[in-house]
């Protein structure tokens, strides 16, 4: 005899048996009681979750020998036919495999005839979602008015395909995605039947492979026993499904809360030695940092919660022992490390950077602390008009309060007089650079050599692109015909290229602004150092000044 498969074998056979879909089970039990059955109905949900299930079940509801009832007997032959799946009068069509018009048609020949046995023709189509267009054209007509002895259940993962012509002709149930507990419940139930010895833990971990779907476990289930025999070990299980062991990942949680980044890493070494992927690692860790902050906020969890046995006391235990906003930036920081990990090349190294900083991070109340400094300081610098002017020391031990000035950043520096020869070299720059800014920025290079008016000698660094370009001739008749004017006389202009081991050439006014601004960088920063709010700021933050800019520059 060829083996039957668990999901099969133990495939629901009464509305009782729908594990997680009692919302569904009660309704239609109650449609069948009050007789008030509709002729089309529409099963969504995820797979493995029941449809296909509740289909046959509430076939045989409509069929059976004993009349028409919510507990049929599934003895009788009509029952047995449609466990079978080979009811005479009850039609499964794969809709990803029946999608023409052509199929549709058939189907609409043979809902003509009276059933032969049973009362009524039932019609399951399965991912009805897969039927063309044309093919749901077509079974308008017959669905909004089918005759009495016809009745139409769909089924279908993807409702958000099926036109809305359809679903507006059907009685639509949505199926729920089963909670790992009553999965986990329903495993032992046929783990006990069928005599494997398995222990809880494997039995979460089995269930939680399935997400939600009762035939995803039910697979899983029977390739651990496949693998296994009857006596199944937990460190076989989560070696045959590639899950990190659950102690392991708690392990690391509390390494992060304690701050032990040497436990940390080598949990991601025990890891990398079994062989889990790193980004699966990574996600169960999300997965279980959100366990624990629902523990963190919920008073009953466990109704949340995707978890069985002592594992939600280990959790409420780490959810009392950390902060929630600690907890949160370590989802955060994990979920940026998983998408991290998509394209990584060194996934091991990605990991342990993360928790490593993970459990090197300030707690949550530090940083808080150091924000409610932050902010009264603002307050107080607010209060006082600005940073006070920094006064002289005192010399007594306590030095008597004195009225600070509000702190107003040094003018530019008052350079000295100009001698006439400079700042006529000067004023004749700016009376170029408001006509021919383009040959003022090559002046702003040169050094005034003599100024003996009516000969004016400039210096440019042999060789420089700036002496080439005064020397072109159009820029150097331009030149002498704006000096003229400046100087109110004809003006005779020499161009000197400057050797630089020939002497010291005076500086160029590009190089004197530099210089200036320099000086005042250099006076700013050390009057800012200085000042004992700056100081104070330094000691309550424990930092150091990066840069000093000044507000008038335009910086904020």
């Amino acid at each position: 005899m060829s083996y039957l498969v668990l999901a099969r074998k133990w495939r629901p056979q009464s509305f009782e048996d729908l594990v997680g879909q009692e919302h569904v089970s009660q309704t239609l039990a109650n449609a069948i009681r009050t007789g008030r059955v509709h002729h089309a109905f529409l099963f969504t949900g995820a797979r493995g979750v029941g449809k296909t299930s509740a289909a046959r079940i509430f076939a045989k509801a409509l069929n059976c020998e004993t009349g028409i009832t919510p507990t049929p007997c599934n003895e009788c032959s009509s029952c047995l036919e449609i466990t079978a799946g080979q009811g005479v009068d009850v039609f499964e069509i794969d809709g990803a495999s029946n999608t023409g018009v052509d199929d549709i048609r058939e189907l609409r020949e043979n809902i003509r005839y009276l059933p032969s046995r049973s009362r009524y023709k039932i019609f399951i189509i399965d991912e009805v979602h897969m039927l063309s267009i044309n093919a749901f054209n077509a079974l308008l007509k017959t669905l909004e008015e089918p005759p009495d002895h016809a009745k139409f259940i769909f089924a279908t993962t993807e409702p958000h395909k099926i036109p809305v012509t359809i679903l507006s002709r059907c009685q639509r149930f949505d199926f729920r995605k089963i909670a790992l507990p009553r999965v986990a419940a329903r495993l032992r139930e046929i783990s006990d039947a069928e005599k494997i010895r398995i222990s809880d833990r494997s039995l979460a971990l089995v269930a939680r492979r399935g997400e939600g779907s009762m035939r995803d476990s039910l697979s899983t289930l029977d390739q651990v026993i496949a693998f296994c025999g009857e006596d199944v070990a937990d460190e076989d299980v989560q070696g045959l499904l590639g899950m990190v062991d659950r102690r392991l990942l708690l392990d690391i949680v509390e390494a992060v809360q304690e701050r032990d980044s040497r436990r940390a890493l080598d949990a991601v070494r025990r890891v990398d030695d079994l062989g889990h992927s790193f980004r699966q690692f990574c996600q169960e860790l999300v997965e279980l940092y959100r366990s624990v902050i629902l523990c963190k906020v919920l008073d009953e969890p466990a109704d949340v919660l995707q978890v069985v046995g002592e594992e939600l006391v280990d959790l409420q235990r780490l959810a009392k022992s950390a902060e929630l906003d600690d907890l949160q930036r370590a989802q955060t920081v994990l979920m940026k490390a998983e998408v991290e990990l998509v394209g990584s090349s060194f996934p091991r190294l990605t990991v342990e950077m993360a928790l490593v900083r993970l459990a090197n991070l300030p707690p949550a109340r530090d940083v808080a602390s150091l924000v409610r400094k932050l902010e009264d300081l603002e307050r107080r610098l607010a209060g006082s008009g600005g940073l006070p002017a920094v006064a002289s020391p005192a010399r007594s031990s306590q030095p008597a309060p004195v009225e600070r000035e509000p702190f107003v950043p040094p003018k530019k520096s008052e350079a000295p007089a100009p001698s006439a020869a400079g700042g006529g070299w000067s004023g004749l720059v700016t009376q170029v650079r408001s006509r021919r800014p383009m040959i003022a920025s090559l002046l702003e290079h040169g050094s005034l050599l003599k100024q003996e008016l009516p000969q004016l000698e400039i210096g440019f660094h042999a060789g420089s692109f700036h002496l080439e370009q005064v020397k072109d001739a159009e820029t150097f008749a331009v030149l002498t015909e704006m000096a003229s004017e400046f100087f109110a006389q004809p003006v005779n202009i020499k161009i000197v290229p400057i050797d630089a081991k020939g002497g010291q050439a005076p500086p160029s006014l590009l190089e004197e602004r530099k210089a200036q601004e320099s000086d005042r960088k250099k006076r700013l920063r050390e009057d800012a150092l200085e000042h004992p709010m700056v100081q104070k700021a330094i000691a309550v933050f424990e930092g150091q000044v990066a840069d000093v800019r000044p507000i008038d520059k335009g910086y904020v």
